[in-house]
């Protein structure tokens, strides 16, 4: 009887977009196959282009709110606009991408026997009312609200990873991701960080909403990337959600000052009204990570935003040459 070869064949949903690209080339690197499979909405072709040559790597075009059907060992789920700018364009597509795109996964993971990762979010925490969140806390998310698209579908893919594991055991590993910021960050994705970089270097005024007063931590994308791999790696019995994100908590004003700094920009601050459902804390309890994964971030901030700039200065030049 023939055995099957020991390189595993990985399928990463969303894989053309910021945190997709980057679990794609560890995955390379680790000397996997990769299918990376995107429909384009957010990913860029620029994220994967250096993957292109290499035999390990394929790339599908294909919206994932279709079912699929390859044969593969595991399947990261990473598909679906993460940033409000591009979830709330079309907020039906959005919840789809979420509910539909969870369902096909699933089914492909129960007909494969893959293990399959279900990249959440945050979000399910909405504007919360335990300060550091904790996996347990079942959160604060007004269900009608401009990011409800994006929260109760991300909830809703949970429910249907552990309704799976539960009716047909299917091996499901959930991570919930907070705010996480590196190379190859959308520029037009709203974000604080790629939005105060991007204004930074063109010299623009420096928008923050509200107070600027609301708390976010930032994890580097290497550093979650890795959370990913080790999540992926547990036994069986671990299926999450585990938290995922850096629990160094500063403001949005001082995330802009230190932007400032770090380009030599001659930017001002100005203020605009807070957004609908924007919540005024969020960071991340990860004592659950440390104890199952042995993990945590080891990026320091300052450093983390060096290597961010760097990138947006060299996309910006080639698009001014452009």
């Amino acid at each position: 009887m023939s055995q099957r070869p020991l390189r595993k064949r990985v399928m990463v949903t969303g894989g053309a977009g910021f945190l997709g690209s980057h679990l794609c080339d560890r995955l390379i690197a680790a000397g996997n196959d990769v299918l990376c499979v995107d429909n384009y909405f957010t990913g860029r072709k620029d994220n994967i282009s250096h993957l292109l040559l290499n035999p390990r790597f394929e790339a599908m075009r294909h919206d994932i709110t279709f079912p699929l059907y390859v044969e593969v060992d595991e399947i990261y789920n990473l598909a679906c606009p993460a940033s409000p700018v591009h979830y709330q364009y079309d907020p039906v597509q959005t919840t789809k991408t979420s509910v539909i795109g969870a369902i096909n996964v699933l089914g492909l993971a129960k007909r494969t026997g893959a293990k399959v990762f279900q990249a959440s979010t945050s979000e399910v925490y909405g504007d919360p009312e335990v300060h550091p969140q904790t996996e347990d806390y079942r959160g604060n998310v007004n269900p009608l609200g401009i990011r409800a698209c994006y929260d109760e579908g991300k909830r809703s893919a949970e429910t249907l990873f552990f309704d799976y594991f539960r009716q047909h055991k299917v091996k499901i590993k959930v991570a919930r991701i907070f705010n996480t910021y590196g190379p190859r960050m959308h520029p037009n994705d709203g974000r604080v960080v790629s939005n105060f970089i991007v204004q930074a270097l063109r010299g623009e005024n420096i928008t923050l909403y509200g107070d600027g007063m609301q708390t976010r931590a930032f994890c580097f994308v290497d550093d979650l990337v890795e959370g990913f791999i080790r999540l992926m790696a547990t036994d069986g019995d671990v299926t999450g959600p585990v938290n995922l994100g850096n629990p160094y908590e500063i403001t949005v004003h001082e995330l802009a000052t230190r932007v400032i700094r770090l380009t030599e920009s001659s930017s001002e601050i100005v203020y605009r009204p807070l957004p609908q459902d924007d919540p005024m804390q969020r960071c991340p309890d990860i004592s659950l990570a440390k104890k199952l994964l042995e993990w945590e971030p080891k990026v320091e901030l300052d450093a983390g935003l060096g290597a961010t700039i760097a990138y947006f200065r060299r996309l910006l030049d080639d698009q001014s040459r452009a």
